[in-house]
């Protein structure tokens, strides 16, 4: 072979091996792109291009002859929430509003589209806008969203001159819809995620120093709930101020408060053991009272903190996965029960220091003997008898409790006592002493978190309540659809229930009804895991509004669909079911067409679905009606999937006439007014 065919030959095999590594990165058919440890996956159009980046979570997907000249350009970028924005869900605390107020700060900005909304384990916001850099001064279009989970924002956004719509914007928009999020993701950083450890603590009162033992109150002692009897690790000084309220939370950090009686709000402090550092939290407590300190603190099953101040009469809860802090009450409790008198005189011990099950009890110690009180958190009732322990010595001095489950499950309840600490057999009654020392204040979570094995069973437990005021409606009727057969779910006189479920992507209905309420009728899907979720009943209220989403009509006619006739006769149950209610029924159009016929439309199906009511034994004179058009939208008008949700019926209250009672007297309904 000759020298000039030697080099042909090889300019060949270059551009082929060339022309290959093109291909293997710009398909003719476009690319799936999965990040696994991230836990996305999205795909990017033909003839767009990867562009990776330091980050290895993070992507660029370009169009265009390089990534730096690039015609358009879509960049997904996966960060961290800030500490304190990281628990909350962000749509409820004004996020949309933030960033409307942000973009419309933008040079020429013109918001084409923005919302919000919940998807399960993540919110997010799709946003669509256009504004002139100063930099370029050319108008520039923006597709976006931003996704949180896990304490994590994933933001995907297409950018390009809006003269490039023509040509890349439906492409732009498919790649940025196209993102998926995949199994867990990145490690959650949210609060109500973490997992509890096998560790407990105490506030040591007492310290040995220049041969003589001293007022201490700062230094934490850490121990293991598998041998609290071994000597434990020792924090000194761990706290800026002398405490006698320690509550651990699910972060396995240690919360606590001043002692000191200052009748002023306070910062809640937080220490991480693991790296024995701390600071202060930005939650404050209100002012305790005159002559008050913090005296206890607890953690409840979901994780959130409460604070006792020493004469019982102020619980605060200080809630991490929301960012608040809320009084539960200002009266205590105690006041109510029988026992009171023999333990609130004057001079008598204190009866605040206190610890939380998962069944939303609390229990208080009394310090003079160590009898145990318990409440219950949700109604504020005291229960009618003290719980006398045995096996603890006759001097005073019990200064706290904790319920703690070990790593087999089994509750364990610890008692701090004058001078050891205990551990209390609840079937028995009976105290045994554990180790020596004197703490102000026990702190453990409450359920030690490891994870559960997949049960065989997902059980849904949950409460009947009042929607608004939270109030237990025990009267409710609960009925359960599961592949066609019914059952009625029997509820306590709490109001809550509990349902064993096969386990797996089945689907179950849920209805819930009660005279004076709007009846919910509601769709869950089974989890591969036990769920907890309240049913709320809306009292039926002047004002009340309720969308019916399943009626449905002929495209531009008012003839209704066969497919709507069950959520008709829901309503016209409910109306049969409430005799003194009377209602308005409002019709709801898109904007599309011409204004005045969407107007006549939606009167139009308003009449047809009084016709079938009032056809149905309801008086005429119970319902009124309206048709709006177009003139309330419930969604964007821009697609035809959210015009669809403003093609709608909906029906507000008018009034709830009182109903004469049995003594002649006239019985009101339910109050008018806002839910």
């Amino acid at each position: 072979m000759s020298r000039f065919m030697k080099v042909k030959v090889l300019l060949v095999l270059t551009l082929v091996m060339s022309w290959g590594k093109v291909l293997a990165q710009n398909p003719a058919a476009g690319q799936t792109y999965t990040s696994t440890r991230a836990g996305y996956r999205l795909t990017y159009p033909p003839g767009w291009w990867v562009q990776q980046t330091e980050n290895p979570a993070d992507a660029t997907f370009y169009v265009g002859p390089s990534w730096r000249a690039a015609l358009a350009v879509a960049t997904l970028t996966i960060r961290p929430l800030p500490d304190d924005r990281k628990d909350l869900n962000l749509l409820a605390h004004g996020q949309p509003d933030s960033m409307r107020r942000a973009l419309a700060a933008l040079p020429e900005a013109r918001v084409l589209r923005l919302e919000g909304r919940e998807a399960g384990p993540y919110q997010e916001i799709n946003y669509d806008y256009t504004y002139v850099p100063a930099a370029t001064g050319i108008r520039t279009r923006v597709l976006g969203r931003r996704l949180w989970r896990n304490g994590y924002e994933y933001r995907l956004e297409y950018r390009a001159p809006a003269t490039q719509d023509v040509r890349y914007l439906t492409e732009g928009r498919q790649l940025v819809e196209s993102l998926t999020l995949l199994g867990k993701g990145l490690p959650s950083r949210r609060y109500a995620d973490q997992a509890c450890d096998d560790k407990m603590y105490g506030i040591a009162a007492l310290r040995y120093e220049d041969d003589q033992w001293q007022d201490d109150c700062r230094t934490i002692h850490e121990f293991s709930t598998a041998d609290p009897s071994a000597p434990p690790t020792i924090h000194r000084r761990a706290l800026p101020f002398q405490s006698y309220a320690l509550a651990k939370g699910f972060d396995n950090c240690l919360y606590s408060a001043t002692k000191a009686p200052t009748d002023a709000p306070e910062y809640v402090y937080r220490y991480d053991p693991a790296i024995r550092q701390g600071r202060y939290t930005h939650w404050q407590l209100p002012a305790q009272g005159p002559e008050n300190v913090w005296i206890a603190a607890a953690t409840d099953a979901r994780g959130d903190l409460y604070f006792i101040t020493s004469d019982a009469a102020r619980l605060v809860r200080v809630s991490p996965t929301d960012d608040t802090v809320t009084v539960v009450w200002t009266t205590d409790p105690v006041r109510q029960a029988p026992y009171f008198p023999a333990l609130g005189f004057a001079g008598a011990g204190t009866h605040a220091n206190f610890c939380l099950d998962d069944a939303n009890t609390l229990y208080q110690v009394y310090s003079t003997d160590g009898a145990l009180l318990q409440t219950d958190l949700t109604t504020h009732q005291p229960a009618p008898d003290l719980l006398a322990l045995d096996g603890l010595p006759e001097q005073g001095g019990y200064s706290d409790l904790l319920l703690q489950n070990d790593a087999a499950g089994r509750r364990r309840l610890y008692l701090a006592g004058p001078k050891a600490l205990y551990e209390v057999d609840m079937i028995s009654h009976r105290a045994t002493r554990v180790r020596r020392g004197v703490y102000t204040d026990l702190a453990g979570c409450n359920l030690f978190r490891l994870p559960p094995p997949a049960p065989a069973t997902a059980t849904w437990r949950g409460r009947v309540l009042e929607a608004g005021t939270r109030r237990p409606l025990p009267q409710a009727r609960l009925q359960l659809s599961v592949k066609g057969q019914e059952t009625v779910v029997p509820l306590t006189p709490r109001s809550s229930f509990a349902i064993p479920l096969p386990p797996g992507p089945a689907t179950f209905s849920a209805q819930a009804r009660l005279a004076g309420y709007l009846t919910t009728d509601s769709t869950y899907r089974t989890l591969a895991k036990p769920s907890a979720q309240d049913i709320l009943l809306r009292p039926l209220t002047v004002g009340t509004t309720l969308r019916l989403d399943k009626v449905r009509f002929e495209q531009g006619q008012a003839v209704l669909l066969p497919s709507s006739f069950a959520a008709l006769d829901q309503l016209l149950a409910l109306l049969q079911q409430n005799t003194p209610l009377t209602i308005e029924l409002r019709g709801h159009t898109d904007n599309v067409g011409d204004l005045r016929k969407n107007v006549v439309l939606s009167e139009q199906r308003v009449a047809a679905v009084k016709t079938y009511l009032v056809g149905h034994g309801i008086g005429e004179a119970r319902i009124t009606g309206r048709g709006l058009g177009g003139t309330e939208p419930r969604a964007s008008n821009d697609r035809e999937a959210t015009r669809q949700l403003n093609r709608r019926v909906e029906f507000r209250v008018t009034g709830v006439r009182q109903e004469p009672a049995e003594n002649g007297r006239s019985r009101p309904g339910p109050k008018s007014g806002e839910e």
